[in-house]
């Protein structure tokens, strides 16, 4: 996890939010960085996690995991990771005729046109309190939900899934929910749109990583909004940020020291 990330949201692996949902969100540049920062914090938080990961393979978000200081293998092995590989899955379904391979799928409703509950009863399958919790709250994180537009499913049966694993999991099993949905980056798409729209309206947590107005710059790396939504009022808050091998620095806008 980014330590400078944590203390920005207030939260430390002690006592982890509940009951939260996050959105990350990203224009002309790659949020993904904030998404690797959830899943090792939460798994250095003892939490119980579900990964849906429908834009990278396993091996990719282990590489960059181990040098955030956690091992997902060893997650993986110890039961307190759930790891659903959308990009295998998906594969075994276009190129696999066996009926037995199919049902046991979570992604089977591409080849049957259904709804998502496929998907959805995998993850509260998965995120189930069991007898003798040894783990702390459990936790969905989706990347990226935007794939399942360019799979065919519409915006409605992506809106109408989240809802269902927000009652589930942070509702029903006192869990979080973080989902990322990378932006179109000046494509007018009206399915992306709208989810994001739909999605920033749910949201307890907003992060909205961007790109430089200016351009690219070596030492600014881009523009992070964080957004707490309250009955009151939302209450942004923006910084700008450098990402290092193995860290995030931020800083307020202008003020990075190698501009200064």
């Amino acid at each position: 996890m980014f330590p400078e990330l944590t203390a920005l949201l207030g939260a430390d692996t002690e006592s982890p939010e509940q009951r939260q949902f996050v959105l990350i969100s990203g224009h002309k540049t790659d949020p993904s960085f904030l998404l690797h920062h959830f899943l090792s914090y939460y798994l250095k938080a003892g939490c119980r996690l579900c990964f849906v990961a429908l834009a990278q393979s396993f091996s990719h978000y282990n590489i960059i995991a181990q040098k955030l200081g956690v091992n997902l293998a060893s997650a993986r092995d110890q039961g307190q990771l759930r790891f659903l590989e959308g990009l295998r899955s998906y594969t075994q379904l276009q190129f696999t005729d066996t009926t037995e391979s199919e049902a046991e799928n979570p992604l089977r409703f591409l080849r049957t046109g259904s709804d998502l509950r496929p998907l959805y009863d995998f993850i509260t399958a998965a995120l189930a309190p069991p007898a003798g919790e040894e783990w702390k709250c459990p936790v969905l994180i989706v990347d990226d939900v935007g794939v399942l537009l360019s799979l065919g499913v519409t915006a409605i049966q992506v809106l109408d899934f989240i809802h269902y694993c927000r009652a589930s999991v942070c509702s029903k099993y006192q869990g979080n929910v973080v989902c990322l949905l990378q932006g179109d980056d000046g494509s007018e798409d009206a399915d992306n749109e709208l989810l994001l729209r739909s999605l920033c309206h749910q949201s307890g947590l907003i992060l909205q990583a961007e790109g430089l107005v200016t351009g690219f710059c070596k030492e600014v790396h881009g523009q992070l909004t964080i957004t707490r939504r309250t009955q009151d009022k939302d209450q942004p808050l923006i910084y700008q940020y450098r990402i290092h091998d193995k860290s995030v620095s931020f800083f307020a806008r202008g003020l990075s020291a190698a501009v200064l």
